[in-house]
């Protein structure tokens, strides 16, 4: 039998396990943008549990734990993983419900139900993927669970059954077949249920390693990230270098010395400039390299260590900070999830109440959304997450507001702008949240960014730091040239007779002449059947966001 202190340890060790594993399942992600943070959104799920349950005493029951649990969980769910993980352990509560203590049927019974509320809440499950982990993991457990109720010998059979299913995965979806990993998300759930096991066997909590030496062996991880000590290289560091034609020098020369001081590399060149983004230690020889292949502008250092520090300090602030919802004054308001000065600029002239920022690699938890929707002053609030890994997140918010909820399955920042120009204060909610979809729906969105790291995908070969142009989702094509990159996704997009209007937005570290050059190739190409328009957006990640419709 297990009691309510060893339940609380045992979500304790988990979340410390999965934060100390956070980046080995991270690099597992397939898809080879910088997107991947399925590590990262699961850490960052558990570990709002775990700080929730820091302040449950010994004497707590079973059930009273696992309702915790589950309500820290669906709050700061970030992540299809994080919402998927929450789902499963709110079934697990449920199962759990009103015990004092637990044995070994009572968690299989519990991990089935909470594999149930999992599968019904994905309106269209892939195997393969986390959930066959949990749902093979609870058919062995509920077999197991006929013939003995120890806990221990449950559980490790739940962990047994887990990692089989996890080794099959690549068999079950060849994308990770092609990339030679195992799912993801389904690698960070056995993480997790081995970090639970270590409390219910030999009654040790894992410590968290990213924690500080000073503080206690049991801390759960802040809301935003682990300790600023896995920021090995302290400084971002930008700049743009104005090439001297009398210095007949390769960019790839520059690109080896930066990686031989730092990370997160990325050099791009055209024959008049040369884009530099870099983490380091030593910005000043960074800098100095540069100047190497002429004047340097747009120059650009931040201290990631101290950004780290007061994104931390606010986030905690904001996760603690009780929600008291403001007077609906009117029937309609909007929230948005976005990032970037220019485009959350545009969401609030198209009428948003409430910006929350985020985007890929900054994936908003259900209670960072929570806190928006209450703070909108409206009746009727339309949620636009803008990424197609938030949408989850977005629709847990509905059961816990005091608003009634509609969250647009909007996955691009395009799709989030065409929803909101399609909106009609006339009509009802139901009739606009279909007339805004469907609109959203036909928008064609490309993206520019880079390759984060060395990858085989559908049937391309890609190196880290290369530049990729996705199509709706897609990569489509491998470039060296940032430019070129955006001409050619937008020429792919547009089909004549069906598009008019192209709308080019540039991200942080881009500048306005690039965005020109862009327009210029495509209106050369495509002549004045289309409106072309260029908008600074300043968002992170990408070079250029292009909308097509």
């Amino acid at each position: 039998m297990i009691n309510g202190r060893l339940l609380r340890d045992a979500f304790i060790s988990a979340s410390n396990n999965i934060a100390n594993n956070r980046q080995a399942v991270d690099e597992l992600n397939v898809f080879p943008v910088p997107d991947g943070d399925t590590g990262t959104n699961m850490s960052m799920t558990i570990s709002a549990a775990a700080r929730e349950l820091e302040r449950i005493g010994d004497d707590a029951e079973v059930g009273e734990v696992a309702k915790v649990a589950a309500s820290a969980l669906l709050r700061g769910a970030r992540g299809n993983s994080g919402v998927i993980l929450s789902l499963l352990f709110r079934g697990f509560s449920t199962g759990l419900r009103d015990k004092v203590e637990a044995n070994g049927a009572d968690l299989a019974n519990a991990l089935t139900l909470g594999v149930a509320a999992a599968y019904k809440a994905v309106m269209k499950p892939t195997e393969g993927t986390i959930l066959t982990v949990s749902r093979v993991a609870g058919e062995e457990a509920a077999k197991k669970a006929t013939e003995t109720d120890d806990v221990i010998e449950v559980w490790q059979t739940i962990i047994n059954a887990a990692i089989d299913a996890l080794e099959k995965t690549p068999e079950q979806l060849p994308v990770l077949k092609k990339a030679g990993v195992v799912d993801a998300g389904g690698k960070g759930l056995v993480v997790i249920l081995e970090g639970m096991m270590s409390v219910f066997k030999d009654n040790v909590i894992i410590k968290n390693e990213n924690a500080s030496a000073s503080a206690p062996v049991v801390k759960a991880t802040t809301a935003v990230a682990d300790s600023d000590e896995e920021i090995k290289f302290g400084y971002c560091t930008e700049y743009i270098v104005d090439r001297d034609k009398k210095i007949d020098r390769d960019p790839i020369k520059l690109r080896a010395y930066l990686e031989s001081i730092g990370d997160c590399v990325v050099v791009v060149d055209d024959e008049s400039i040369i884009k530099v983004h870099v983490h380091t230690n030593d910005p000043g020889n960074a800098i100095q390299e540069g100047l190497k292949f002429g004047s340097l502008i747009n120059i650009k250092v931040d201290n990631m260590r101290h950004q780290h520090k007061s994104t931390v300090i606010e986030a905690e602030k904001v996760a603690e900070a009780p929600i008291t919802p403001v007077k609906p004054e009117r029937k309609y308001g909007f929230v948005a999830v976005g990032a970037g000065d220019g485009v959350c600029q545009l969401f609030t002239e198209l009428g948003v109440d409430k910006i929350v920022r985020g985007g890929q690699t900054m994936n908003p938890s259900t209670d960072d959304i929570l806190h928006a929707v209450e703070a909108t002053p409206a009746r009727h609030v339309f949620i636009l997450p803008n990424n197609k890994n938030i949408i989850m997140a977005a629709e847990q918010v509905a059961p816990l507001s005091s608003r009634k909820v509609h969250v647009l399955h909007t996955k691009t920042i395009p799709q989030g702008f065409t929803a909101l120009l399609n909106f009609d204060e006339t009509v009802d909610s139901k009739t606009n949240h279909m007339a805004m979809m469907k609109a959203a729906e036909q928008v064609s969105t490309g993206l520019v960014t880079f390759a984060a790291r060395n990858s085989h995908y559908d049937g391309q070969s890609i190196k880290k730091n290369q530049i990729l142009g996705i199509e709706n989702g897609k990569v489509a094509l491998v470039e060296e040239d940032v430019v070129k990159a955006a001409y050619k996704v937008a020429k792919h997009l547009y089909k004549k007779g069906t598009h008019s209007v192209i709308t080019i937005i540039y991200g942080n570290g881009m500048t306005q002449q690039q965005a020109d050059n862009v327009q210029e190739l495509l209106s050369a190409k495509l002549g004045g059947d289309v409106d072309i328009t260029v908008v600074e957006g300043g968002q992170p990640v990408y070079y250029f966001i292009i909308s097509v419709e």
